[in-house]
C-alpha cells in the first residue's frame, strides 16, 4: 500500500490541492449568484481567485517545484488553466444547465451538477498539461 501511494504521491497531492480549490471555487460561485450575479461572470469570478490559489499550491505543494523560470511557469499555467476555466468550464455549464433546463431539476442543483462536471473536465485537462509542461521535471 505504501508502495501504491509512494507512487501516485503527485497525483495524491494534485487530489488534494483539487479538492481545496474547488471547494474554494464552488463556495465563491454560489455566494455570488445568491447575490444576483449570472451564473456565467460569477463562475469567471471565482475560477480567477480559485486560478491564482492554485498555482501557487501546485508549485510549491504538488509539484514540488523549486527550479525553472517561475515567469515562464505562470504564463504557461495561465495559458493552460484559461483553457480549462473560460473555455471548457463555460461550454458546459451552459450546456448541461440547457440540457437539464427541461427537467424537474431545480436551477441551484442544476448548476452544481455542470459545474461539477465541468471541474471534472478542467481537473484532468490541467493535470496532463501541469505535469508535462509546466512543472516538468
Amino acid at each position: 500500500m505504501q508502495e501504491l501511494i509512494k507512487k501516485h504521491a503527485e497525483k495524491i497531492r494534485f487530489a488534494i490541492v483539487g479538492g481545496a480549490n474547488t471547494a474554494l471555487d464552488f463556495a465563491i460561485l454560489f455566494i455570488l449568484v445568491g447575490l444576483g450575479l449570472d451564473k456565467i461572470p460569477a463562475n469567471f469570478i471565482s475560477t480567477s481567485i480559485a486560478f491564482v490559489f492554485s498555482f501557487f499550491v501546485n508549485k510549491s505543494f504538488t509539484f514540488k517545484s523549486t527550479g525553472g523560470n517561475a515567469k515562464k511557469q505562470f504564463a504557461l499555467f495561465i495559458l493552460i488553466t484559461a483553457v480549462a476555466l473560460w473555455v471548457i468550464q463555460p461550454i458546459i455549464i451552459a450546456l448541461v444547465t440547457s440540457i437539464l433546463s427541461v427537467s424537474t431539476i431545480p436551477a441551484p442543483i442544476a448548476l452544481f451538477i455542470a459545474k461539477l462536471l465541468a471541474t471534472i473536465a478542467s481537473l484532468i485537462w490541467n493535470y496532463v498539461f501541469y505535469s508535462r509542461f509546466v512543472f516538468k521535471k
